[in-house]
């Protein structure tokens, strides 16, 4: 059967179609190396800080959904992270980017919805990330009044994000199918 639209070659040598994903297609090793080189807010912060360490500092601060809190954006591997004032005016990209993310988290027996707790520690997580790894400013974000997590971002080098990623996904997953 014939996939929609073209494919991509992932890290682990895989086709990849980013616009009819698969769960059996998504592979962890390729979401924690993309996530590893990718860098916030399109590199515009004040040191490298990759989407990988984003997501494992998410993960620890999302309670019993930390395996969804580490995979919430791992549709940002195959389709990369859009800055959020340009995805509000791509409905295309959005719709995307919500087929990519069920197939990821189906491939690891998650449910389609990325649980509160989650986007919760996401929120607080962008407060913290604009105190730490964005120039300081006097203009008005969306978190401003939200609570930053107690956590000092590091800026782990893409090779550190990657194996911090693997890490945390073993650890969360030992003992599961």
């Amino acid at each position: 059967m014939s996939r929609y639209a073209g494919w991509i070659q992932t890290y682990t040598g895989r086709q990849f179609w980013p616009l009819d994903p698969r769960p059996d297609d998504v592979v962890i090793e390729d979401i924690a190396h993309a996530l590893a080189m990718q860098c916030r807010f399109g590199g515009h912060c004040l040191r490298f800080y990759s989407n990988a360490e984003h997501s494992v500092i998410v993960s620890r601060f999302s309670g019993d959904h930390a395996l969804a809190g580490l995979l919430h954006d791992g549709s940002e591997a195959y389709l990369l992270d859009m800055l959020a004032p340009i995805k509000a005016y791509m409905p295309d990209y959005k719709a995307a980017e919500k087929r990519c993310q069920a197939a990821v988290y189906k491939a690891f027996g998650l449910a389609n919805v990325t649980p509160p707790a989650v986007k919760r520690a996401d929120v607080r997580l962008l407060k913290t990330e604009r105190m730490q790894v964005m120039a300081q400013t006097n203009d008005d974000w969306v978190v401003d009044k939200e609570a930053p997590l107690d956590v000092q971002i590091v800026g782990w080098s893409p090779s550190v994000a990657e194996v911090a990623f693997i890490d945390r996904f073993r650890k969360l997953t030992r003992g599961r199918k």
